[in-house]
């Protein structure tokens, strides 16, 4: 027999069949024993009498450790009792590979977890947020290609910053100095020049002394960039992806979620209804009607985020950020009125629990302008001589953002810690395994 995976075995209601897989759970007295087998999609309960096995069945059934990989015949059989509806009675049974004795049992510190998180991804948790995960990613491919974006792949190694030079990530590279990069943008820029609307999922680097339950230094970006567009339709294409990426989650991962306990009532909320667009500076007297009062000019924290967050029941937009706190490719807006000092073409969504999930912006098509900001913070032209190119040679408005692939999945998942979105994290203190 062809091995079959447990699930496909249950839908088609197969009567004999092989399974590969790992033993999640196991009992066993005298006579019977119950191995709850595991593969990637899904568990059954695999039952085994000693009176219907060889002896090398019975011998594998009552000695093998939780994680031993198993080749298993037998015959599937309805069951109500049977979590899934069905279980098997087992006809042969024999070790892939006898494991030792598997080293995460219950009521472990999240530490130790991380410390085997090679082992931990095989846990029920994991690998539903990994599932979960798996179709985030699908859904941001696909909701960009269906709109006519080209993928593409930036550089890992660049030569300067993009965020600021006070998160770069040193790297030795064939006797000169260059850095990890921080965002695909200052790349995408160059290409919407030529394909006019691009998109990437990438991995990104930021080396911020932090070790908060929202932060890494490895982590993903799907970023866009689109020519001829401003901040005003780059925010609703931004509502517009997350909005479709949580519809494709509630629509193919509803068994992952109920694995998760994850109440679903904000993400049917947030697949369902209009996401709010606020300026920054009604976002303050909304903090100041909270009990918060925030001086106008500073950025706003994750206390501010979810404070926000109280008020609305979906993520908002938050637009024109004071231009001091913005980096130096953000233009001012000029026409804005509200506020008391000078604001900038950008926005950020802010969602539940996670705070901040996208940053994005208009961007400057001032030569003068970006060369003024960056000789303010201290950056060498010379690093950046191919990006102010891009302002010489038939520029043209444009706008992007960036949205944190792991935040996203932490909200969408329910996670305490942004370190469960992703199969290895990496932090101010963790780099292994």
């Amino acid at each position: 027999m062809k091995r079959t995976q447990i699930m496909k075995a249950i839908e088609g209601k197969a009567k004999s069949v092989l399974l590969k897989g790992w033993v999640h759970r196991k009992r066993s007295s005298s006579q019977m024993a119950f191995i709850i087998l595991r593969d990637a999609s899904g568990t059954i309960q695999c039952v085994i009498k000693k009176d219907d096995v060889d002896a090398k069945s019975w011998e594998c059934a009552t000695n093998t450790n939780i994680e031993s990989s198993l080749v298993v015949e037998g015959t599937l059989k309805k069951d109500e009792r049977a979590p899934t509806g069905y279980e098997l009675v087992v006809k042969k049974l024999r070790f892939i590979s006898q494991g030792e004795p598997f080293p995460i049992a219950r009521d472990f510190s999240p530490e130790f977890l991380l410390d085997v998180r090679h082992l931990w991804m095989r846990s029920t948790k994991m690998t539903a947020i990994m599932k979960i995960r798996s179709t985030v990613t699908g859904a941001i491919h696909e909701f960009f290609r269906n709109k006519g974006y080209h993928e593409l792949t930036p550089p890992i190694f660049t030569p300067a910053a993009c965020e600021g030079g006070s998160t770069l990530f040193e790297v030795k590279y064939f006797g000169k100095k260059v850095y990890l990069t921080q965002s695909w943008q200052l790349y995408a820029e160059a290409m919407v020049f030529a394909l006019e609307k691009v998109y990437d999922n990438s991995p990104t680097f930021r080396s911020e002394k932090s070790s908060t339950a929202r932060h890494l230094a490895e982590f993903w970006m799907a970023e866009m960039e689109a020519a001829f567009m401003d901040y005003k339709e780059c925010s609703e294409i931004g509502k517009a992806e997350v909005k479709f990426i949580i519809q494709e989650v509630l629509k193919k991962n509803q068994k992952e979620l109920a694995a998760l306990k994850r109440d679903l009532t904000d993400l049917k909320l947030a697949a369902t209804k209009k996401y709010p667009t606020i300026t920054y500076t009604h976002a303050l007297k909304l903090l100041k009607k909270a009990g918060m009062n925030v001086k106008w000019g500073k950025d706003l924290r994750t206390i501010e985020e979810r404070e926000l967050m109280k008020i609305f029941d979906t993520p908002i937009m938050v637009t024109h950020y004071p231009k001091e706190i913005m980096a130096f490719y953000k233009p001012v807006d000029a026409e804005d009125t509200e506020a008391p000092g000078p604001v900038c073409k950008a926005f950020d969504m802010i969602a539940p629990v996670v705070g901040e999930l996208i940053g994005g912006s208009e961007r400057s098509t001032d030569i003068k302008e970006i060369t003024k900001n960056l000789k303010k913070e201290g950056e060498k032209l010379d690093n950046y001589k191919f990006y102010l190119d891009l302002r010489k040679y038939g520029s043209v408005p444009h706008s992007g953002y960036g949205l944190g692939v792991e935040r996203l999945v932490q909200w969408i998942c329910g996670l305490e810690n942004i370190k469960d979105a992703i199969p290895f994290p990496r932090t101010m203190d963790r780099w292994t395994p």
